[in-house]
């Protein structure tokens, strides 16, 4: 899911090509926001393929077939308990790199008691932070949860605001899984920040399943995959809890012979956090790094 994030790599891309600080940090706005709805096509909750520690997704590099010239995207699961996804992505050629590392919190908001054949859906709920630790430059975006009833789904708002300044220099809202409108607060002018109609999702490359390393994420769970492909949602339950009865074997073993799992692409990074072992701006000094976004309260909520 974290790969589709770079579903529209040229709106990652072009961060580095605006020519002001202003100018990029709305085009980081831009990009994030717009890639929410790649990776999120259904509305309703389904039971996901749930990451085994040391998964692994490549696309594209950073790996021997890659050109400097196309966005690379790997990740790896590096923590079961709590789940903790890490991340990492470059552009060799325009000197541009991203690293994350994700922790998901559920919550279940509840449904009405009394009425039947309610399908829940999934919605984004909470704050996140966006910002540069070079201009101060900071975008604050809430994803606004449906009430039970009237309003609307998959709603965003938007401010973006120059260090201390308590007046934003440029205001959006909409949905992120159709279109958004921004506003320079300056000039008055209006435009469209995205419009995921007119947005076509590039989809990833990666090695065929043959060729994978057997903790990659297409090899792990292949044969669930091929079982609901086949609408044969037994043989997908089996598949999957075949996959999760090896993992916990393998933590029973690890216990008992007093080892510890080891990351293969990230390391630890302070208290919480974690870091690309071999990332381009220590291969490439010039390398730039986009700004840094904070999750707040943001969850999955379930109604």
């Amino acid at each position: 899911m974290y790969a589709d994030s770079f579903a529209h790599p040229d709106q990652f891309v072009k961060i580095v090509d605006q020519p002001t600080p202003r100018e990029r940090m709305i085009q980081v706005v831009r990009w994030y926001l717009s890639s929410y709805h790649a990776g999120r096509k259904s509305q309703v909750a389904k039971k996901p393929y749930n990451p085994i520690l040391g998964e692994q997704e490549v696309g594209d590099g950073p790996v021997p077939w890659c050109s400097p010239d196309q966005l690379s995207f790997v990740a790896e699961q590096v923590s079961h308990h709590p789940p903790i996804s890490a991340f990492y992505a470059e552009h060799v050629n325009k000197r541009i790199q991203f690293e994350a590392w994700v922790w998901t919190k559920s919550k279940f908001l509840g449904l009405s008691i009394g009425v039947h054949n309610i399908v829940p859906w999934i919605e984004l709920g909470g704050s996140v932070v966006i910002e540069c630790v070079q201009t101060g430059h900071k975008a604050n975006i809430e994803f606004l949860t449906k009430p039970f009833y009237g309003g609307k789904k998959h709603r965003v708002t938007c401010e973006v605001f120059a260090g201390a300044d308590k007046k934003p220099y440029y205001t959006a809202q909409g949905e992120w899984n159709s279109r958004m409108d921004g506003r320079w607060t300056d000039s008055g002018r209006s435009e469209v920040l995205f419009e995921v109609s007119s947005m076509k999702a590039r989809r990833k490359r990666v090695a065929p399943v043959s060729r994978q390393q057997g903790h990659e994420s297409r090899r792990v769970w292949r044969h669930v995959t091929c079982a609901l492909r086949g609408a044969d949602c037994d043989a997908a339950t089996a598949a999957k809890r075949a996959v999760e009865q090896a993992q916990r074997d393998a933590v029973k073993a690890r216990d008992a012979n007093g080892e510890k799992w080891n990351t293969l692409l990230f390391s630890p990074k302070g208290d919480d956090g974690w870091e690309y072992m071999t990332p381009l701006s220590k291969r490439v000094p010039s390398a730039k790094t986009t700004p840094q976004h904070k999750n707040g309260e943001t969850a999955e909520n379930t109604r």
